[in-house]
């Protein structure tokens, strides 16, 4: 019978804990800690907090962490918006924003790790220069082979329309990283993430590159690995439908080749 083992040095191993001091309302938070340089197993660490002396989301509580517990935790973050994506990670079991994540929200201890399948620089931190890579190779800017205008390129109503739910992704990649699609084949796949990017650019009036942006598609992995498995779409912070926007690039292909 096959048996299916973690490597060794990636098993995680039971962490530090650190006890709230005094407090009446206390939450745990059991963070992922892991340190390449230090050569050791990842781990996981406890804390407990005093949920009196913190503010309302996940991210209050990790920030409270490193100012007065742990300077030593390691996490991106920057708006506290939900605007920048910048602190995506897996909580409670689920992909999102440690900034718009209620704590209230989550039943016992909070488990808080990177976005998964991804190499990890520190910490919650993952390494994202793969799949940055993989949107620069859309081209994600507006090509046009007509003359610049004086004043602004204008869309309709309606055609801005077509838009909407595409422009506001963030690039937190929360989606891509739930999808089991580019777990495996993360090195060919674009993801859900690029592919509703490339979709914007498709789907802009004021683009003049559709054809050509297609045809940079027209890879058996790059866009046909999705198997609309619709992780993307349940896990995305901002609401918005990934798998629709593939399902659209795919149809677009179809009507090229009729």
């Amino acid at each position: 019978m096959a048996q299916f083992n973690l490597p060794a040095n990636s098993k995680i191993q039971p962490g530090k804990t650190f006890k709230a001091d005094g407090g009446n309302k206390t939450k745990k938070l059991k963070v992922y800690r892991f340190d390449p340089e230090a050569g050791q197993n990842p781990s996981l660490d406890t804390y407990e907090i005093d949920l009196d002396q913190c503010g309302p989301m996940v991210l209050d509580a990790l920030i409270k962490i490193k100012n007065e517990i742990d300077p030593t935790l390691t996490f991106r973050r920057s708006c506290r918006e939900g605007v920048c994506g910048s602190c995506a990670m897996n909580i409670d079991g689920t992909n999102t924003l440690a900034c718009t994540k209620y704590i209230h929200e989550i039943k016992g201890d909070i488990k808080v790790y990177p976005l998964p399948h991804m190499p990890v620089v520190k910490d919650l931190v993952p390494d994202l220069k793969g799949i940055y890579k993989q949107y620069e190779s859309i081209q994600p800017w507006l090509k046009t082979n007509e003359p610049a205008p004086s004043r602004e390129r204008l869309q309709t109503p309606e055609e801005r329309a077509k838009l909407d739910g595409l422009w506001e992704c963030i690039l937190c990649f929360c989606c891509s990283t739930a999808c089991p699609s580019y777990w495996w084949n993360g090195d060919r796949y674009l993801g859900p993430a690029v592919l509703l990017q490339a979709y914007r650019w498709i789907a802009d009036s004021r683009d003049t590159a559709t054809g050509e942006r297609l045809q940079q598609l027209e890879d058996p992995f790059k866009l046909y690995r999705c198997h609309t498995i619709m992780n993307c779409t349940k896990t995305c912070p901002k609401g918005l439908n990934p798998a629709k926007a593939i399902g659209e690039i795919k149809k677009l292909q179809m009507a090229r080749r009729l």
